[in-house]
């Protein structure tokens, strides 16, 4: 009887490891470099990322240092909706630093939380607060 009890026990340790390792590669944030106004698929969207400037912000959010504005084109190429926000975004510079998406209504085109169709683009914008620098120093 204890022996079954081990076994048990033993069983169910082992099954939870399975499910942490599962759910850590699932929710593990991967970094993913793109080359601006080049195409990359991640997951069910194909994305292409572009520079669209820096600005100063708003009445209700100014920046720390400088806004850096980025054009994101999104198209979901599966055949069923899915969902993309701009916590989704990040940017990581030369000092390998992670830099969050800053949420404000900045343009019309600001991008929170999007549902896309299947096949049909979207274009938005996010916009990251980060010191930049004269040369490339992005990723």
């Amino acid at each position: 009887m204890a022996r079954m009890g081990v076994i048990i026990v033993i069983g169910a340790i082992i099954a939870s490891m399975v499910v942490a390792n599962y759910m850590y590669t699932q929710y593990t944030t991967n970094y993913i470099e793109s080359t601006a106004g080049k195409p990359i698929i991640v997951g069910p969207v194909e994305y292409i990322i572009t520079f669209e400037g820096t600005h100063e912000g708003s009445k209700e959010v100014a920046p720390e240092n400088t806004f850096v504005k980025i054009g994101i084109t999104a198209k979901n190429i599966s055949d069923e909706k899915t969902i993309i926000s701009g916590g989704q975004f990040y940017i990581v510079d030369d000092k390998e630093q992670k830099h969050e998406a800053v949420y404000g209504e900045f343009s019309s085109k600001d991008l929170f939380l999007e549902a896309l169709e299947p096949n049909k683009p979207i274009e938005r914008t996010t916009q990251f607060d980060f010191h930049l620098m004269k040369k490339n120093n992005t990723k």
